[in-house]
């Protein structure tokens, strides 16, 4: 019960930061654009988490590390960035063609990919959970849809995007199964997608060392906060928390970043937007009742039958 609670907490406090997190994007997209952006901010994820995995092995100097597969962390991090790569890159390219709005909306539907693909791999969320998952998707719908949904390229380009974010999620879940180092993964994830999207850099734009210079706060936020210590914090909370729960804790990114422009950009929040984030919070809490419902009901029938 304690791991489940640490877990949740630790994704709650990832949807915080990835929130606030938009705040530091909008101010960093006014100075480079958006491979430049993320290029440097994943690679800089990865640079920050060096020293914390150098620093890791230094205090386990002497006593017995725990065991870990080195091969498995390896192709974990790759297969991660890779994914993260394309799912941002997608974003990226269909907010070219759409409204924020819709596109906030549409990423947000990661909550109901996820449950579909665990089908995949034969971890079937308890049935109550798609009532949890279905209260959220109106939130998201009363928190970033403005205006009339009409489907368009930029939709398309944004839906993909929200393919890949939820084979992210259940990427990161297959491999926290595994006798994986969660902190060396995460940065060997950065470095990877930092490559990738330094070649897209390469050919779609060009970056000049004071326009870097000019978005190096939001920058140093998005790379430290969002990218080192929120995608870390997702790997370690996923290895004790359900992929279909942790979902819908990671889905209060919207929220948080709606809540950020409020309380940062000083941004209204109207009646529709406060009911958004209202659904979205009652869908969350009670996924969580939920399933701590169903696993002290599994233990109390496994207690029956010893």
């Amino acid at each position: 019960m304690l791991k489940r609670f640490r877990g949740c907490f630790l994704l709650l406090l990832t949807a915080l930061i990835w929130g606030s997190a938009f705040v530091a994007q909008s101010a960093g997209m006014q100075h480079i654009g958006p491979f430049t952006f993320n290029c440097i901010r994943t690679l800089l994820g990865g640079a920050v988490l060096l020293p914390v995995i150098l620093g890791m092995r230094l205090l386990r100097r002497g006593r017995p590390a725990p065991k870990t597969d080195l091969r498995m962390t390896v192709r974990g991090g790759i297969c991660c960035g890779v994914l993260l790569c394309i799912a941002s890159g997608f974003q990226q390219a269909g907010i070219v063609y759409t409204t924020a709005g819709k596109a906030g909306f549409i990423t947000a539907l990661y909550v109901v990919l996820v449950p579909l693909l665990g089908l995949l791999t034969h971890k079937k969320p308890p049935k109550r959970i798609w009532l949890c998952v279905l209260c959220a998707v109106a939130g998201f719908w009363l928190l970033c849809m403005k205006e009339p949904f009409r489907p368009g390229r930029g939709d398309l380009l944004v839906l993909c995007c929200t393919l890949f974010f939820a084979f992210h999620i259940i990427t990161v879940d297959y491999f926290c199964e595994r006798a994986v180092d969660p902190t060396v993964m995460s940065c060997i994830q950065f470095l990877t997608a930092g490559c990738l999207l330094g070649i897209g850099m390469l050919l779609f734009e060009s970056p000049q060392l004071s326009a870097i210079r000019g978005a190096g706060v939001p920058i140093l936020y998005a790379g430290i906060m969002s990218c080192g210590v929120a995608y870390t914090l997702q790997i370690l909370g996923q290895r004790e928390t359900p992929p279909a729960l942790a979902t819908l804790l990671m889905s209060l990114e919207s929220v948080f970043a709606a809540l950020s422009g409020w309380l940062i950009l000083h941004e209204r929040l109207s009646l529709r937007e406060c009911a958004g984030c209202f659904l979205v919070f009652t869908a969350v809490t009670a996924a969580q009742l939920l399933t701590a419902a169903d696993n002290q009901s599994s233990k109390d029938e496994r207690k029956v039958q010893e």
